[in-house]
């Protein structure tokens, strides 16, 4: 086990901007709070969240690091008051409020996962925003049940591919969109019963004609915009429609008489402003319900690329770009 030095490089942005104003900066390790354990910074996920914070869109919570970075992957090197030094040593996946572009990093252990022994640290830095926001917003808001199908929008994201992993896992038919062909292949690797690249296929007459002119169970989407009103057409009675984000815009016009002749519902959320009780409740859910699928391989992060921590201006450029394939993790 490693002991922890004075000070660390971590990334900050030095100014609301493009990735060009994230910069490594000397600053001093932390120390861990009650409850709380320092880690050793194996792997860090980058996610949207980040590059909203580095333009100034988001803001971290008051008392909360500037240092960017939402997951990550380390070794336990400290424990704080209240936490067991059992944990010393061992490998923890973790979501954070900030903090994690660094070469060390502080983590509640409530909002923690212990890593399987079969993955590597840059999956297991890959894989704690996803699985929170997707086990919240598909499984707890979305309802999504064995035997349903869901229709899974910006499906070669980072959220995208691990929700298709998560549904297929759960016994869900996927229905799955992208906006590049050769993408496909390996969308139905992962699970897509049906995979649809958009700009060649209307989305809603794909899904009625799989379904039998059924409609989908749950839609999982990233899009917003026209794609909300173009959702609900695709949607079964019963049909409940998750909104993770809205790159096509937050406003859209929904027409109610067909939400209540079809009995749909809405959801949304974000995950960064969940209170510390609710992620800790959510954390033991996918210890008990996805950690073992994560354990026996059936869940796994597709990684796009691992940079150093030295490139995250250029990991934000790549996430920005479309052209990413999954994850992009930062290796300290």
């Amino acid at each position: 086990m490693t002991h922890p030095p004075a000070t660390m490089q971590a990334v900050v942005a030095r100014q609301p901007g493009d990735a060009d104003v994230l910069t490594v900066a000397t600053r001093p390790v932390p120390t861990p709070a009650t409850g709380e354990v320092l880690l050793r910074v194996r792997a860090a996920g980058v996610n949207r969240p980040d590059i909203m914070q580095r333009q100034g869109l988001a803001k971290p919570a008051p008392g909360v690091t500037d240092i960017l970075g939402l997951e990550v992957c380390g070794e336990v090197a400290a424990c704080g008051p209240g936490v067991p030094e059992t944990l010393l040593g061992q490998r923890l996946m973790s979501l954070l409020p900030g903090g994690g572009y660094a070469e060390w990093c502080v983590a509640r252990t409530d909002h923690s996962l212990p890593v399987p022994d079969g993955i590597g640290d840059d999956a297991a830095g890959a894989l704690p925003e996803g699985l929170f926001t997707v086990w919240h917003n598909l499984f707890e808001l979305g309802g999504l049940r064995m035997g349903e199908t869901v229709l899974i929008h910006g499906a070669a994201g980072g959220i995208g591919t691990l929700a298709i992993r998560m549904a297929h896992a759960a016994g869900a038919r996927v229905i799955a969109t992208a906006g590049r062909t050769d993408r496909l292949p390996a969308l139905r690797d992962m699970g897509a019963a049906h995979a649809i690249c958009y700009r060649d296929e209307d989305f809603v007459a794909a899904c009625q004609d799989y379904t039998r002119g059924r409609g989908v169970d749950v839609v999982l989407d990233m899009v917003g915009g026209d794609y909300v009103r173009r959702n609900l057409q695709a949607l079964a009675f019963g049909g409940r429609h998750v909104s993770l984000s809205f790159l096509q815009g937050s406003s859209v016009n929904i027409d109610l008489l067909t939400l209540m002749q079809k009995q749909l519902s809405l959801h949304s959320s974000t995950l960064r402003p969940q209170s510390a009780a609710e992620k800790a409740r959510m954390a033991t859910a996918i210890a008990t319900h996805v950690l073992p699928l994560v354990d026996d391989g059936r869940i796994r992060p597709r990684i796009h690329a691992g940079l150093p921590l030295a490139a995250a201006a250029e990991a934000h450029r790549m996430l920005e770009s479309g052209a990413v394939f999954g994850k992009v993790v930062l290796l300290p």
